[in-house]
């Protein structure tokens, strides 16, 4: 099989696979999912992402569909460089390899400026044409013409805050400043036309290739917010070199006033998924991130 043929017939990889007629090597960066890379008969490689088998349960419906409708989305944009989707079937997903390579700063501002690109490519609307995963949780995609703030909180945040709750993951104190944050999430502003967002730009999803390029990977794409991409990538010690990136980012698009106050708010989406996915070891992170959160309204109450 070579490249050629599996663009052809995509349909015939697993039985390659399962017959073990390419070759295959685990990797790293499959996020949830099993993952490896495949060399073809012709020396072409793909990256190629399976549900893994310890989950218990079937794939999800739509779960690869909706990542590989997120990267052409992204990848039409043309700004940030995102990996071809070679396949896509109900099963596994087969990108197109990219070699990797180290962080510099060079690659680090090109990506700022190219970010600050696809963001203002823009959305339709908040919300997608597709069904929504993040991570391996359903997330509502539904196209929406409401105003961000009550988007965010009834799609974003109220949904991975009960599952939270009910799990037990987050408790006391720390959920009554999540809904703190919910009832009060208008106080802060920064309303925008819908951009076009990666939607789980924590660092693990940027891969820095060898051609000096940042490669975006395992998307949530969607219409959403631009702080939410920009915040999120500061999540869990940021990337390499994210002082440049911001500068970049900054110099083609500016960002609203008072988005410093906002990166709390728009990280709780993301650690709260964490709580729903993996239980009370991110409750503290959420509990942070929601007090940082309200002490932003308070700074944008008295600059108001």
């Amino acid at each position: 099989m070579d490249l050629a043929y599996l663009r052809a017939h995509p349909e015939h990889l697993p039985t390659f696979l399962t017959h073990q007629r390419i070759r295959e090597t685990p990797v790293s960066g499959g996020d949830s999912c099993g993952a490896s890379r495949l060399t073809l008969d012709d020396g072409h490689s793909v990256f190629a992402k399976t549900w893994p088998e310890r989950a218990g349960r079937p794939v999800p419906e739509g779960f690869f569909a909706a990542e590989a409708a997120g990267l052409r989305w992204l990848r039409e944009a043309g700004t940030v460089p995102v990996p071809e989707v070679v396949v896509a079937l109900p099963e596994l997903l087969a990108l197109d390899w990219v070699e990797p390579g180290e962080p510099t700063p060079g690659a680090a501002e090109r990506f700022g400026r190219e970010l600050a690109g696809m963001h203002r490519a823009g959305a339709p609307a908040l919300g997608a044409e597709w069904p929504g995963f993040i991570g391996a949780l359903p997330q509502d995609n539904t196209p929406s013409p409401d105003p961000w703030p009550e988007w965010f909180v009834r799609r974003r945040l109220l949904p991975y805050l009960r599952m939270s709750v009910d799990t037990g993951a987050l408790t006391g104190v720390r959920a009554a400043l999540a809904e703190q944050v919910v009832d009060r999430i208008g106080e802060l502003g920064g309303d925008e036309p819908p951009a076009r967002v990666h939607g789980d730009l924590w660092p693990g999803n940027l891969l820095w290739g060898a051609d000096e390029r940042v490669w975006l990977v395992d998307p949530a794409a969607h219409g959403g917010h631009r702080e939410t991409d920009l915040a999120q990538l500061a999540l869990f010690g940021g990337p390499p070199h994210l002082d440049r990136i911001l500068a970049a980012y900054q110099e083609v698009w500016p960002l609203a006033d008072g988005w410093q106050a906002r990166v709390p708010l728009h990280q709780l989406h993301l650690l709260l998924v964490h709580t729903a996915l993996f239980g009370a070891a991110y409750a503290d992170a959420v509990g942070t991130a929601a007090r940082a959160a309200l002490r932003g309204t308070r700074r944008a109450t008295v600059d108001g």
